[in-house]
């Protein structure tokens, strides 16, 4: 009987070494983060951050907006229905005011979570309750006020975004402060609307009017296109959008660069609690292969962006 393997194990004693000192060394203390002392600034927080992985590109993308508003560039602004429902919209309507976002995008869901907030304020239901008894997303009011609006559109030849905000402003509903369509109707800033027919609760009420529908996304996106042809030097934020915005980003990104405009040293964000193929492609990676910076930043919406906003107002403070 054998008493060992075949294989002989290696003999290390050859092994070619080098001096620890000449060698290139990825992490280096000089980048390391610096305690915080009692007190301190939400300056000294960011600045306290090491100078690595995620926190490096959240300060490059802080520094990146901040630039770009002095500098009078577009900050646009991608969102998904999510980052409403966890209550970020007064974040988003407060830079709005200030002048650090320039234009909104919304998916489908986006508008009625926030006519919702504007009407009662209250929105998202218990998708379970109402889908066992075939009630979910049957709110009268809601597909009502929303679908009645976009008629409006239809005649006036607006897109989705602008007869949204219109209505809402228009109607003086109980919570017209809270609404970010609203905002941006009343800020004259760009709102666009990117609806996929069958994904929204809306589309199934007897009010909706597939055409219509149909017509009205379309000039937002052609609008938003326009919003992004003017992204040199500026930055785009995919906020909370896996599949709908990302899509939508890159074929107008496409088109602008197709009708002659350069779209290529600029930054994209993407900000999301999970990482999804399509925001990290359509977003971060392609769109700034010819040069800029492509960003992921992973965490809790209501948590991260806040931080974000934070950062920026409080950079453009410390240099105004």
């Amino acid at each position: 009987m054998k008493r060992g393997y075949d294989q002989r194990p290696l003999d290390f004693k050859g092994i070619r070494t080098y001096s620890l000192r000449e060698r290139k060394s990825k992490v280096d203390v000089e980048l390391f983060a610096s305690p915080l002392r009692p007190g301190s600034s939400l300056k000294d927080f960011i600045d306290s951050l090491p100078n690595l992985l995620a926190a490096k590109d959240f300060k490059e993308v802080v520094t990146r907006i901040i630039s770009a508003v002095q500098g009078g560039k577009m900050v646009l602004l991608g969102m998904g229905a999510h980052p409403i429902k966890v209550g970020l919209n007064t974040i988003i309507i407060d830079l709005m005011e200030r002048g650090v976002i320039k234009g909104v995008a919304m998916n489908g869901a986006g508008i009625i979570h926030d006519v919702e907030i504007a009407m009662i304020g209250a929105t998202s239901e218990e998708v379970e309750e109402g889908l066992e008894v075939g009630l979910f997303g049957s709110a009268k009011e809601t597909a009502e006020f929303i679908n009645a609006a976009l008629k409006d559109g239809h005649q006036e030849g607006v897109g989705v975004g602008r007869a949204i905000g219109r209505a809402i402003q228009k109607s003086n509903l109980p919570y017209l402060g809270m609404s970010i369509c609203a905002a941006a109707f009343r800020l004259n800033i760009p709102l666009t609307v990117h609806i996929a027919i069958g994904t929204d609760v809306v589309h199934i009420h007897p009010s909706t009017d597939g055409s219509i529908l149909g017509e009205l996304t379309y000039r937002d996106f052609r609008l938003f296109a326009s919003l992004v042809a003017s992204l040199e030097g500026g930055v785009y934020i995919n906020l909370g959008s896996a599949v709908i915005l990302p899509e939508v980003f890159l074929k107008a990104l496409s088109a602008a660069r197709n009708l002659g405009y350069k779209v290529e040293d600029f930054a994209t964000l993407n900000m999301d609690f999970i990482q999804h193929y399509r925001p990290l492609q359509n977003v971060v990676r392609r769109p700034t292969s010819k040069g800029g910076k492509g960003v992921f930043l992973t965490g809790h919406h209501e948590i991260m962006f806040p931080l974000l906003a934070a950062a920026v107002l409080d950079g453009l403070g410390s240099k105004s």
